[in-house]
């Protein structure tokens, strides 16, 4: 009886796999062998078993590259020419094998003909063979040639923006920030929804002065050339952000907005951004912009809030402050809620108003009435309303009951609890126990703050956990820290001539004590508030020459803010800004130094 064809097929088939089977287990166990004597620098060992299995096909993509690392390792140079050689031979359109070549080359310290070798490969390589090449010349950090084999692409393909975001991605790792710059830019050209692409690679690789003036330069350029391209007037105003030049972002934002009238909405942006970090002029003359050009748009009222908002700020951040100014403020407050009505949407303008006549007219009753119009509003918003009680709590501290300051705190901290508002809250309780010399319980408040998810509530958390600590825990006594807390009390308070006197005496009492440079800095700010400014500065130098204040960035920012800002001394302003740059790296005032301190060298600019 005769066996099916078919059938006869599959029975060889198996046999060969039941012969084959031991034979791939015994390389499989000889591969494993060659790597662990590679691994432990056993070469010649690797060496042997590698050049046995070179020869199998199944085994070559495996065996090849361990092999040609093994001859290297001996500087076996013309055993491992041969080996790639052959392997060139053997495929020949396998790019990668050629740049191996090259790379033995370099290897055996022949330079010249690893550049020779590399530059014809690259002359010679064809548009499908670019992606390999250069993703072959990176593996082995040849980042010169993988440049080089990109470019090449772009020529055979004749697009000037081929491999644009390979490119971008080499000259960000490689940190080469002129070639990046023009990548970036021309890829915007090109598209200008890259713009996110664009801002994230940037802002990766570029971190120093140099390259962001390099960056602002080329911009303004291309800008000027391309009026109407909107993705180069964004990455102005964002790298105008990024350098904290705020007022240089507003203009460009307004300049765009009187082109395409847009509605005012980046200009907005811009106002909000300016108000947070303290830029009140730049904040001013956003709202109006706005005021100004939209009298019928959708932003008109809010405008016209925050420009008082932001004329509140400066007046009340310009020492010594103008009372007449913040009666000015008062009036325009009652104009814009004579205009827009008692309401929900203006509960914030009564907290404005109540905070100008408690700390600045000293008419508490007439801010807590203010504030309690304000809490009682039916469907006003919580966190205004919350806000509200907070303000009243400070209110009622301001007059001596810290008991209703408490409560409301309390309150507050119990209906918005983990939230910004509930921890607002807390750290003012925590300020209030440490005013009342109770540091323990402040520090219990204050330890769950330090991880609150507002990082300026956790650093004023730490800040004045780090007073406490370092002021009370090496001394069994805790009376001067007590007698500090109170002054600060009165500071708050608004006695500054008391609090003044107060500080001098701690001085005389407590020679050398550990809190003398916080003391002589709030002297400081004291002398600033009251426009003393000379007796400010005399304070402030004290700080600074201190050998390891804690307060010493602080005080030398401050003294160089005094200059600029009060005295007009633009020279010694500049220099002192230079000094903090230099001395003060990881503060947190040192992007707002920069800016200042360009400001005054004279080298911002602005595409009107």
């Amino acid at each position: 009886m005769s066996i099916p064809v078919q059938l006869l097929c599959r029975l060889l088939l198996l046999l060969t796999l039941l012969l084959a089977a031991p034979c791939a287990m015994a390389q499989s166990q000889e591969l494993a062998l060659a790597r662990e004597y590679f691994s432990k620098g056993e070469y010649q060992k690797a060496e042997t078993i590698y050049s046995k299995l070179i020869d199998d096909q199944r085994l070559f993509s495996v065996v090849y590259p361990d092999y040609l690392k093994t001859l290297l390792a001996q500087n076996n140079y013309k055993e491992a020419e041969k080996l790639v050689k052959r392997t060139v031979k053997r495929y020949p359109g396998q790019v990668n094998y050629n740049i191996d070549l090259g790379i033995v080359y370099q290897a055996a310290g022949d330079k010249a003909g690893a550049e020779k070798h590399f530059d014809k490969l690259i002359a010679q390589l064809k548009q499908e063979e670019v992606i390999v090449a250069a993703s072959a010349f990176v593996q082995h950090e040849l980042f010169d040639y993988a440049e080089k084999a990109y470019l090449r692409g772009r020529e055979l393909s004749r697009n000037p923006y081929e491999h644009n975001r390979s490119l971008i991605a080499l000259y960000t790792y490689r940190q080469k920030h002129e070639s990046l710059i023009g990548e970036a830019l021309n890829l915007l050209q090109e598209n200008e929804s890259e713009l996110m692409y664009v801002q994230n690679m940037l802002q990766n690789s570029m971190q120093d002065e140099k390259a962001f003036a390099a960056l602002e330069k080329e911009l303004i350029t291309r800008v000027q050339q391309n009026p109407d391209l909107l993705a180069y007037n964004e990455l102005l105003i964002w790298l105008y952000i990024q350098r904290r030049d705020f007022y240089s972002a507003l203009l460009q934002a307004r300049s765009v907005d009187k082109r395409t009238r847009s509605g005012g909405t980046r200009v907005m942006e811009l106002g909000a951004i300016s108000a947070r970090n303290k830029d009140y002029q730049g904040a001013i003359e956003a709202y109006e912009y706005i005021i100004k050009e939209y009298p019928g748009g959708p932003y008109y009222l809010v405008a016209r809030q925050r420009l008082i908002n932001a004329r509140e700020e400066q007046v009340e951040n310009t020492f010594p402050v103008d009372l007449n100014k913040i009666r000015v403020l008062l009036t325009d407050y009652e104009t814009l809620l004579a205009e827009v009505g008692r309401n929900v949407q203006t509960v914030e303008v009564l907290q404005h108003m109540a905070n100008l006549y408690a700390f600045h007219l000293d008419d508490k009753d007439k801010a807590i009435a203010l504030l309690q119009e304000a809490i009682a509003m039916p469907r006003a918003n919580p966190d205004f309303v919350a806000e509200s009680k907070l303000t009243l709590g400070d209110i009622y501290l301001l007059k001596g009951e810290p008991w209703e300051s408490t409560l409301l705190y309390s309150q507050v901290e119990k209906s918005h609890k983990e939230t910004t508002i509930g921890h607002e809250a807390k750290l003012r309780n925590a300020r209030l126990n440490y005013y009342k010399g109770d540091f323990e319980l402040a520090q219990a408040h204050l330890d769950i703050l330090k991880l609150a998810t507002s990082r300026e509530i956790a650093n004023d958390a730490m800040d004045l956990s780090l007073l406490i600590t370092d002021n009370t825990g090496l001394d069994t006594s805790t009376t001067a820290m007590e007698e500090y807390a109170a002054i600060e009390l009165l500071i708050f308070q608004n006695k500054l001539q008391e609090a003044q006197g107060k500080l001098d005496n701690m001085l005389k009492a407590y020679p050398g004590h550990s809190l003398t440079d916080e003391i002589y800095y709030r002297k400081a700010t004291i002398y600033e508030r009251t426009g003393e400014f000379e007796k400010a500065i005399a304070s402030l130098e004290k700080v600074v020459k201190a050998p390891t204040d804690i307060l010493s960035d602080d005080a030398l920012y401050k003294l160089a803010y005094i200059y600029e800002e009060n005295l007009k001394d633009i020279q010694k302003a500049q220099e002192l800004y230079n000094e903090f740059l230099v001395k003060h790296k990881g503060s947190i005032y040192v992007a707002e130094a920069r800016k200042r301190f360009r400001k005054l060298r004279g080298d911002a600019s602005v595409v009107n």
